[in-house]
């Protein structure tokens, strides 16, 4: 599946990312390989002609890992992007996302708010704060996420604070580890799965469904095709 405009709101566009897509080119990368910029520039040509800041060039107003799916805002002016990151740094904006696992916890939901700060030797990855003398990088980020269990493997993360690889590692710390999601503990996919995961595959299936703003909220972003298939391999299923 290709990019493509879920819907409007607010100044905002809700652009649906693959899975295994850059937001933007990678350094390594063939120059014109697929990336979210590149789809968002043909999208929405009328707001290219807007001076956009560095890092938020086309208007994509966050972030999503490569391998993570799902919805990316996209500003359709600066004013709309203004006003959507002084909204996410006021903790204004509800961000929901899905998640599998094929770790097991007692309970239903639950809610943690440990903060997270970056891995003094390993670059790209965070570490939760354990304790006073947790080794680190930098500062300490604070972030709060509630979990909500959705079914044996799919669970729902809710956050308003955004920190890197949050709601990854929130999870692993709660007991709920991303299935290939190695970085963080998560146990390897099946072999016989990792053909349908993409080329190339995702690590982990992680999606963002979708935001709940001031006054606005977006479209849920369908789940990529592959879900299926993995959940039901991981319950015992063909897919």
């Amino acid at each position: 599946m290709e990019p493509r405009i879920l819907g409007e709101a607010a100044g905002l566009v809700f652009v649906w990312k693959p899975p295994g897509m850059p937001v933007y080119p990678l350094e390594h990368d063939v120059p014109g390989s697929p990336s979210l910029l590149g789809a968002v520039r043909a999208l929405l040509p009328a707001s290219q002609a807007e001076s956009w800041p560095k890092g938020f060039e086309g208007g994509i107003a966050h972030r999503l890992d490569n391998g993570t799916s799902g919805l990316v805002v996209v500003a359709g002016n600066l004013d709309a992007l203004d006003r959507f990151r002084g909204d996410l740094a006021a903790r204004r904006v509800i961000k929901t996302y899905r998640f599998v696992t094929d770790r097991t916890v007692p309970w239903q939901e639950h809610v943690t708010d440990v903060p997270l700060g970056h891995d003094r030797h390993r670059r790209g990855r965070m570490v939760p704060r354990r304790g006073a003398a947790t080794p680190h990088r930098g500062r300490w980020y604070e972030a709060r996420t509630w979990f909500r269990r959705l079914g044996p493997f799919t669970w729902e993360a809710r956050i308003r604070t955004g920190v890197t690889h949050q709601v990854r590692l929130h999870a692993a710390w709660v007991g709920l580890a991303l299935t290939g999601d190695r970085a963080y503990g998560g146990h390897p996919f099946p072999e016989d799965l990792a053909d349908r995961l993409g080329h190339p595959p995702v690590p982990f299936l992680l999606h963002h469904i979708g935001d709940v703003g001031p006054g606005w909220t977006s479209p849920e972003a369908p789940l990529p095709a592959v879900w299926d298939t993995v959940v039901g391999r991981l319950g015992g299923g063909q897919g």
